[in-house]
């Protein structure tokens, strides 16, 4: 193979890399794309991804309302330490999240919420702990999902007074717990942790602690400069809210 034939198929195979990694927000004339992040995993009964399939809330409201402001949906697997950094070069349109749960949220803009998410403990049926206070857990360690962040216990894991294992998959926060004594709880949403338990039917085997530490708006994080669309999204959700269809998609998953 010739030098030249060499360099072009180089060229050739950069050129292809660069399509495939076009940022979202360039789009051809004409093709009203918005390519949501779903992760991997997803993040159900919020985002359930089942190989191509895509449903649960946050997907069924971006699907009622995007085709209302002249956007096709378009769902894009991206790892939960990436989605910032691919949302900010403009990879991805936008991606659920918490305000709370961002590390930088000055860098990005925000939907009005969605859908509450209210975090709790959750405990193996036999055991004696509740929680009230972060003392109840002092010197107990917590599974939690990789990349988030609790500002009410952050001065509690830092200094391991509560210390914390992080995993990447919601439902292995509960095979943990279950399986190994070295874990006392674990930290999920309520309604995320009552649908693992309910598909992987070990729901007589944990409980919820009656006391929630937080309870957040789960909102569209969007690039910083996306004003426009943050402002037409609210009003068709808002829209939404008032028809009753709003109602009609969460009654589908609770």
């Amino acid at each position: 193979m010739s030098r030249a034939t060499r360099v072009i198929g180089r060229c050739a195979g950069f050129l292809l890399m660069i399509s495939l990694w076009a940022p979202a927000h360039a789009h051809n004339d004409g093709d009203d794309v918005f390519h949501f992040n779903v992760s991997p995993n997803g993040y159900p009964p919020y985002l359930i991804v089942d190989g191509d399939r895509v449903s649960g809330i946050m997907w069924d409201v971006m699907s009622l309302i995007l085709p209302k402001l002249g956007y096709e949906l378009n769902a894009r697997k991206i790892p939960r330490k990436r989605v910032d950094q691919m949302l900010r070069k403009g990879y991805i349109d936008g991606t659920p999240r918490a305000r709370e749960w961002t590390t930088d949220p000055e860098n990005f803009r925000f939907t009005d919420a969605i859908v509450y998410v209210e975090e709790v403990f959750f405990f193996r049926e036999d055991s004696e702990l509740e929680y009230h206070r972060p003392e109840d857990l002092f010197g107990k360690t917590v599974v939690t999902p990789l990349g988030y962040i609790y500002p009410e216990l952050t001065t509690y894991f830092q200094d391991e007074r509560i210390k914390r294992f992080d995993v990447s998959r919601d439902r292995n926060m509960f095979r943990y717990l279950l399986h190994s004594d070295r874990f006392d709880a674990a930290l999920a949403d309520r309604l995320v942790g009552k649908w693992i338990m309910r598909q992987e039917g070990i729901g007589g085997q944990l409980r919820s602690s009656s006391k929630s530490i937080s309870r957040y708006g789960l909102r569209l994080m969007l690039r910083r400069d996306n004003h426009a669309f943050a402002e037409a999204f609210n009003r068709e959700l808002e829209n939404a809210r008032e028809s009753g269809e709003l109602d009609r998609i969460l009654a589908d998953y609770r």
